[in-house]
């Protein structure tokens, strides 16, 4: 089990490949503020859902000063295949070995269905400019997450 992040806590560094196999670095967006969130699966219902909302929120976002990133554990091509169905506009990137899933507490033991799992926890950071956390909401849900981030942030 992963330790759940707080605010104020830096941020874990990280470089991931994108679903076109390029490396995407947290340390190359310092300055701005970005929202990371980690999510179980592309191509699952939920997931096309929250993937959807952050894409169709995503010039908002950016309006305010935000980038987007989505984490999974799928492989680039996995991902890459959920782009271009869904027109997903801002980087997904592929966390096989878990390694960032499990610095950002976003990897551990969760409840489905009434049963405790060990899998993705569905998780959203917003990092600051300094690279400090300002956000941490774990467990979120697919449905709604985007609208209720947007209203915690003063965005709406």
């Amino acid at each position: 089990m992963s330790e759940r992040l707080s605010v104020g806590d830096p941020a874990p560094e990280f470089t991931l490949p994108d679903a076109d196999g390029a490396d995407v670095s947290l340390t190359s967006l310092r300055g701005k503020s970005v929202i990371v969130y980690f999510y179980p699966a592309a191509m699952t219902p939920g997931c096309t859902k929250q993937a959807c909302d952050f894409r169709d929120s995503l010039d908002s976002l950016q309006a305010h000063g935000y980038a987007v990133l989505g984490v999974s554990p799928d492989k680039p091509a996995k991902l890459a295949k959920f782009r271009e169905r869904d027109g997903v506009t801002f980087p997904l990137l592929s966390d096989p070995d878990k390694t960032v899933l499990m610095a950002y507490g976003a990897f551990g033991e969760k409840t489905m269905y009434g049963k405790k799992v060990t899998g993705v926890i569905r998780s959203t950071f917003v990092i600051d400019p300094d690279g400090k956390i300002a956000v941490a909401q774990y467990n979120v849900k697919a449905t709604g997450h985007v609208a209720k981030l947007r209203r915690d942030l003063g965005l709406d």
